[in-house]
C-alpha cells in the first residue's frame, strides 16, 4: 500500500512535470509573458518555483545554509522572497536549476526521517507536510503561468492535496489576521474534479461550507476572489473564513480583484 508521503511526493511529480511541459519549448518572449502576479513573468513564476524547492532543501538537509536564509529574510521581510526569484528569473539555465531542485528534493523528502519535523517559515514541518505545501505551490504558481499564456488547465484529483491543505491552515489563517479562531469544527463537503465529494470534519456540524474542489483550492490559495467561487458558506465563523483563508506561510497578500 503507498504511504502518504509516497503518493504526495508523485503528485507533486506530475504537477511539476506538467509545467516543465508547458514551459520547455518557450522561446525569450514567451519566458517573459506577463503573469497575473503583478511584475511576475513566467521566468520569474518558475524561479520562485526553482527557489524554494532549493531553500526546502536546505531546510531537510543543511542547517548552516537554511540559517544564512532566514537571516536574509529577517533582514528584509517584505522584499527578500521576491528578490529572490527575480534574480534568479535572469539566469540561463533557470529552467535546469529547478528541474535540479526538485529531483534533489524529492530525494531529500524520501530519506527525511519520519516523525521529525524540519524549520520553515511558518511552522515546522513533517517530510509529508513540507512536500504537500510544495505540491500546493506548485500548482498555484502553474496556474499563474497557464493563465499568462493563454494555456488552458484542467483540475486533477492531486488538488485533494490543496484542499487538505487548505482546511489544516484554517486557525493559522485567523492568527495570521490577529483573530481567534473558531472553537467549532466545520463540516466541509467539496466535490472533487472527479466528481466524488471530499469531505472534513462532524457530519452534525452546525456551520458547513459546500462548493466545488477547485474553486476552494484557488481561494486559499489566492488565485480567485471569494465573490467569484462557487462555495457556499453557512454559519458566522466560516463566512469569516473565507474572507480570510489562506494555505501558505507568511503574511496574507492582496490576493486576486473580483471580476
Amino acid at each position: 500500500m503507498t504511504d502518504v508521503l509516497t503518493q504526495v511526493l508523485t503528485d507533486l511529480a506530475a504537477e511539476g512535470d506538467r509545467l516543465d511541459a508547458l514551459v520547455t519549448d518557450l522561446d525569450d518572449a514567451g519566458w517573459h509573458t506577463p503573469t497575473p502576479a503583478p511584475g511576475w513573468d513566467v521566468a520569474t513564476q518558475v524561479a520562485h518555483l526553482a527557489w524554494t524547492d532549493d531553500v526546502a532543501l536546505k531546510a531537510a538537509t543543511d542547517k548552516d545554509a537554511w540559517d544564512a536564509v532566514v537571516m536574509g529574510a529577517i533582514a528584509d521581510p517584505e522584499g527578500f522572497v521576491d528578490q529572490q526569484a527575480l534574480a534568479l528569473a535572469a539566469e540561463p539555465d533557470l529552467l535546469a536549476r529547478w528541474r535540479s531542485a526538485r529531483a534533489d528534493l524529492r530525494r531529500a523528502l524520501e530519506a527525511y526521517p519520519r516523525g521529525e519535523k524540519m524549520p520553515w517559515f511558518g511552522p515546522p514541518m513533517s517530510a509529508t507536510s513540507m512536500a504537500t505545501a510544495r505540491l500546493m505551490e506548485t500548482w498555484a504558481h502553474s496556474l499563474d503561468v497557464h493563465e499568462g499564456l493563454g494555456a488552458p488547465v484542467e483540475d486533477t484529483d492531486r488538488i485533494r492535496h490543496v484542499a487538505h491543505l487548505g482546511v489544516r491552515t484554517r486557525n493559522f489563517a485567523h492568527a495570521v489576521h490577529g483573530l481567534d479562531a473558531p472553537t467549532e469544527e466545520f463540516r466541509i463537503d467539496l466535490v472533487a474534479p472527479s466528481g466524488d465529494v471530499w469531505s472534513w470534519g462532524p457530519e452534525d456540524a452546525a456551520q458547513t461550507l459546500t462548493g466545488s474542489a477547485g474553486d476552494f483550492c484557488r481561494l486559499v490559495t489566492q488565485r480567485l476572489h471569494r465573490s467569484d467561487t462557487d462555495l457556499v458558506a453557512t454559519g458566522a465563523d466560516v463566512d469569516r473564513w473565507l474572507d480570510i483563508a489562506q494555505a501558505f506561510a507568511g503574511q496574507p497578500g492582496e490576493g486576486r480583484a473580483a471580476r
